[in-house]
């Protein structure tokens, strides 16, 4: 196959071409009819079309849609690839609705993300959760150990599968081939969470892609690091162990049946640009987040996560764009930083936590953007140096018991109840707080004296809370027995 063709994209531009009649939606008549601010990107809105002949159809694509999944799959070493547009978090659902029916076990990392409450939610499983690595001088998740995973395997041998993470958000992996090897020892299938690695088959410097170390199946957020539209991803399927048929329904149940061809264009032209471009450009990208690292190592009361934070089990390697900003030592948090970073030097970060900054260099940062990053944290240690350093979280409560399954308490009567009452109840919703990004609770489970005690602290420093009906904690929705 030819990885400079782009099949989908030429389809559009050549439907263009001839001029046709167009008496049939979108109704803005490729952008004959779209508001006035969008006048002047008329030229895109000309390839904002639905199934028509010669376009394929995204739910039983036959035409240029099915070779350029396969143009796809043929670039990243699968076996099949599918085009997501509802990001990967209908990657995610759709692998959970293949592998499981109600009742049944998976494996799962605690800081999985939140499309995987989704998926357990839609199909019924029970999630067995195995508690990752943390680096304590960052408050921050990495990977599983070999030794969690083993254990997990054997304890639950009818579990239906294991869901890895393959980077983290902070860009650091964990020994994939080595959890791959365990689960296949004993024919499980290894699914893997790469929304934040695409990239990683494209220069060397990176860690392995998770199709090379072996994984069954892998959900890649294109739009993150590949240079597709936003909410734009794809699905690897490779090997047997994980069912294309059911993959393919899960994804024609969930996946929207007015797919975009916007976004759907968009995969085509950035898998043509990484596979033409792709060493090229991130090579570029590693080589500018290297100086900034080097610059920012050197700044007092600044700590940047690097390799030698690593070499323990869980926390194998780094994605080198990826710099994790710790500034804890100059007394200020994240949210702090990043709103500072904002507001005075114009520049709008990845994620900020409590103690750290997120900073992606991707491969259309400028040399700019890094010079205004560089600048702003020189002169915010320059103006807030001298403070105490932040006080470390305290110890985050143990797992909670699973009383129900995230369906049953998804599907039961709920109510809200204040956070202080709420011990001993059952939780109705997920409450996520970072850091160190380990969801606290999941639905379905009790909600313990410790939980409420560790949640009372939270809302008194005004972490950011994601999942709850009431993100301030005042209260808590449970479960109506």
């Amino acid at each position: 196959m030819n990885q400079r063709e782009a099949p989908l994209l030429a389809a559009l531009y050549a439907h263009c071409a001839r001029d046709y009649a167009h008496l049939h939606v979108p109704a803005h008549r490729q952008g004959e009819a779209v508001f006035p601010e969008w006048q002047g990107v008329k030229e895109i809105l000309q390839l904002d079309l639905t199934e028509l002949p010669g376009l394929d159809d995204l739910h039983r694509p036959e035409g240029v849609i099915a070779r350029a999944q396969a143009l796809a799959a043929e670039l990243f070493g699968a076996g099949q690839t599918f085009f997501l547009v509802n990001g990967s978090t209908v990657g995610i659902t759709a692998l959970l609705l293949a592998l499981c029916r109600p009742g049944e076990e998976v494996l799962l990392p605690r800081n999985a993300h939140r499309a995987v409450l989704g998926g357990l939610i839609f199909s019924g499983a029970r999630p067995v959760f195995l508690e990752p690595v943390i680096l304590e001088e960052f408050g921050i998740a990495a990977g599983l150990t070999p030794r969690a995973v083993a254990g997990a395997l054997e304890e639950h041998p009818l579990a239906k599968g294991l869901l890895v993470i393959h980077p983290t958000y902070y860009g650091i992996t964990g020994d994939l081939p080595r959890l791959v090897g365990l689960a296949h020892r004993v024919n499980k299938p290894v699914v893997a969470d790469e929304a934040h690695g695409v990239h990683f088959p494209f220069y060397e410097g990176l860690p392995p892609p998770a199709l090379q170390c072996g994984v069954d199946a892998a959900v890649q957020s294109m739009h993150k690091m590949g240079g597709s539209l936003t909410q734009s991803s794809l699905l690897h399927l490779k090997g047997n162990r994980v069912d294309v048929r059911k993959t393919a329904w899960a994804l024609s149940l969930l996946q929207s049946s007015s797919p975009s061809y916007l976004l759907l264009a968009s995969l085509d032209g950035a898998r043509r640009q990484l596979a033409t471009k792709g060493r090229e450009m991130l090579e570029r990208a590693v080589g500018l987040a290297r100086e900034v690292r080097q610059i920012l190592s050197r700044l007092p009361g600044i700590t940047l996560l690097g390799e030698e934070h690593l070499g323990r089990p869980g926390a194998h390697g780094l994605d080198p764009t990826r710099l994790v900003v710790s500034v804890r030592f100059l007394g200020l948090t994240g949210y702090q930083a990043a709103r500072i970073l904002a507001r005075d030097y114009r520049v709008q970060v990845e994620m900020a936590d409590y103690y750290n900054l997120v900073v992606v260099v991707g491969i259309g940062t400028t040399r700019r953007d890094c010079d205004l990053l560089v600048r702003g944290l020189q002169e915010m240690v320059h103006r807030e140096g001298g403070r105490q350093p932040l006080g470390a979280c305290p110890e985050r409560p143990p797992l909670p018991l699973a009383r129900l399954t995230p369906r049953q308490a998804w599907l039961a009567p709920s109510r809200p109840l204040p956070l202080e009452e709420c011990a001993g109840h059952i939780c109705a919703e997920w409450v996520n707080v970072s850091p160190p990004g380990i969801p606290l609770l999941y639905p379905g489970e009790e909600i313990g004296p410790e939980m409420v005690e560790y949640l009372q602290w939270v809302r008194k420093l005004s972490l950011l809370v994601q999942g709850p009906e009431d993100p301030g904690l005042a209260s808590l929705r449970v479960v109506v027995c």
